[in-house]
């Protein structure tokens, strides 16, 4: 069996971070499946899927280590291309990947105590994004 659904939702760029959490444990509820795999999948080149602890300081640490590690303000290759000044939110992406999948056992996914599911957005402005769930299993 395989369950679909998109969540929508407004960002505000530059490492905005978003827990999905709630809204995965809703598709996985509506599905009616007990046994199986969660994806959550961002479509486009500047966001993620990962899980961490949604608390103020890990969010505002991840943030400090992803500017560390792809500053924001260097010049990218992109850029002079495109001229849209988000070169390093697409570097961000693909370092951090666009979907993550969770085993889900007894209609509950697995994560740990402190675990959320969360959407990062890297672009350099807000911007309205669709999260693909699915759901197999049986």
């Amino acid at each position: 069996m395989t369950f679909s659904e998109t969540i929508s939702l407004r960002t505000k760029g530059f490492c905005d971070i978003i827990d999905i959490t709630p809204q995965v444990l809703s598709c996985a509820k509506k599905s009616e499946i007990t046994n199986g795999l969660i994806t959550v999948f961002c479509p486009g080149s500047t966001g993620s899927i990962t899980t961490i602890e949604y608390e103020p300081g890990v969010l505002q640490d991840l943030r400090d280590a992803l500017e560390r590690i792809v500053p924001s303000n260097l010049a990218y290759e992109h850029n002079r291309q495109w001229g849209d000044g988000n070169g390093f939110s697409h570097v961000r992406a693909a370092l951090m990947k666009p979907s993550l999948t969770i085993p889900l056992i007894q209609g509950r996914p697995i994560l740990g105590t402190w675990q959320q599911i969360v959407f990062l957005d890297f672009d350099n402005r807000g911007r309205h994004r669709e999260i693909i769930v699915q759901i197999i299993g049986n």
